[in-house]
């Protein structure tokens, strides 16, 4: 049996602003609670954050699983994936997937005022996104998705003509679903981005149950759809995500907090 090599990122503390290195903290753990409630493809998919004052956001290193990621271990990037800074990988040398700049840079170049980015391929989205009916409203949860966006596929995101489609389909909402492919979430904050993930893959997972029964589903009126849809909108509510925030931070710090490094 080989030996496992030996791996060591070294702390990038000290070569950020504190403003960056928050961001890189919660971006770890949203990293880590991706992979925690079951969501992320091993070391496929992506999850980016805007760094503050900068045209440049974070992301993670191609190769590196989900539970591995610190706040060190994340790569700076431009909207047109060029490498800023990364660390200085000991044991290994890893980059970014272009197909992660491709989308994450078309967002965060389009749209300052969004934060993160968070792509998921789990089950349960690539499986709604393959329906043709998409996401029905038929849940309290999913009906905040009411009016979510849809992307065609149009093969493996690596060509970036395909941004500005991207950008359109998204629109003003939260959330938009990948046809064939898989979900993407946005937020004016990490924490905003993971709570509407967190829900959409609750909605999803309950549609395929329901489906999975084979009898009619109970539906609701679009006069109420309309109103419970109106309840989730930022004008009408709390930001999403905050309140829990800290409480997603302790559990982690009881499981592992090596993100943090």
């Amino acid at each position: 049996m080989n030996p496992i090599p030996e791996f060591d990122i070294p702390s990038m503390r000290e070569h950020c602003s504190e403003e960056e290195w928050q961001v890189r903290v919660d971006l770890a753990a949203c990293y880590r609670l991706v992979e925690h409630y079951g969501m992320s493809d091993m070391a496929a998919n992506h999850i980016s954050a805007r760094v503050p004052g900068e045209e440049a956001f974070l992301i993670n290193a191609y190769g590196m699983l989900y539970e591995e990621v610190t706040a060190s271990s994340l790569i700076k990037i431009d909207n047109d994936g060029n490498i800023l800074s990364k660390p200085a990988f000991v044991g290994a040398d890893y980059g970014i997937n272009r197909a992660g700049y491709v989308i994450h840079g078309a967002i965060h170049e389009a749209k300052h005022e969004l934060a993160c980015v968070i792509h998921t391929h789990s089950w349960p989205g690539m499986a709604v996104s393959a329906l043709k009916c998409g996401l029905l409203p038929m849940t309290q949860t999913a009906m905040r998705f009411f009016k979510i966006g849809y992307h065609d596929y149009c093969g493996v995101v690596l060509d970036t003509s395909e941004r500005d489609s991207l950008i359109a389909d998204l629109g003003n909402n939260n959330a938009l679903i990948l046809r064939n492919h898989g979900l993407l979430t946005v937020g004016h904050t990490i924490p905003e981005a993971f709570n509407a993930m967190h829900r959409l893959e609750l909605s999803c997972r309950s549609q395929l149950a329901a489906q999975a029964c084979g009898v009619e589903l109970n539906e609701v009126s679009r006069e109420v759809l309309e109103q419970t849809y109106m309840n989730y909108q930022p004008q009408t509510r709390r930001p999403y995500g905050l309140l829990e925030w800290p409480a997603l931070l302790r559990k982690l710090d009881r499981i592992d907090p090596s993100y943090r490094e």
